[in-house]
C-alpha cells in the first residue's frame, strides 16, 4: 500500500467499505476542525452523504468548497490535504477507479468538480 494512501495517512477518517479488482470504495467521516494529511486519490466519484464545507490544498494553492448532501462529483486523480472549515460533520463516499485513466494533455483540477 502506498504511503500516501488516505487509509494510511488518516486511518481514523477513511475506511475501505468495498474493494474488488476494478474499484475501491472508501467512506470518509470527519468533524468541524478536523484535517487530513497529504494523501492521493486516483480518479474517483465522490458522493456526499452530508452537507459540508472544506478547504482542499495542494502545491501552495487551495480552494474552498461547499457541498450539499446527495451530490455526486467527479474527482480527478490528485494529491492534496483537506480541512473541515464548516460547522457540520463531513460524511462522503469515494468510488476510486483502479483502471488507468485515458491519456489527456491537461492536469486535473484541485478539488471536486461538477462534471
Amino acid at each position: 500500500m502506498d504511503a500516501y494512501d488516505p487509509t494510511v495517512t488518516d486511518p481514523a477518517l477513511y475506511k475501505v467499505i468495498f474493494e474488488n479488482e476494478r474499484v475501491r470504495v472508501l467512506e470518509y467521516r470527519d468533524e468541524p476542525g478536523d484535517h487530513t494529511h497529504v494523501h492521493r486519490h486516483p480518479d474517483s466519484v465522490m458522493v456526499t452523504l452530508s452537507t459540508f464545507r472544506r478547504r482542499v490544498a495542494s502545491g501552495g494553492r487551495s480552494v474552498e468548497v461547499d457541498l450539499r448532501a446527495g451530490e455526486a462529483r467527479w474527482v480527478g486523480a490528485q494529491e492534496h490535504a483537506g480541512e473541515n472549515i464548516g460547522d457540520s460533520a463531513t460524511h462522503s463516499i469515494f468510488v476510486e477507479l483502479k483502471e488507468p485513466a485515458p491519456t489527456t494533455g491537461a492536469g486535473a483540477p484541485l478539488g471536486p468538480s461538477a462534471g
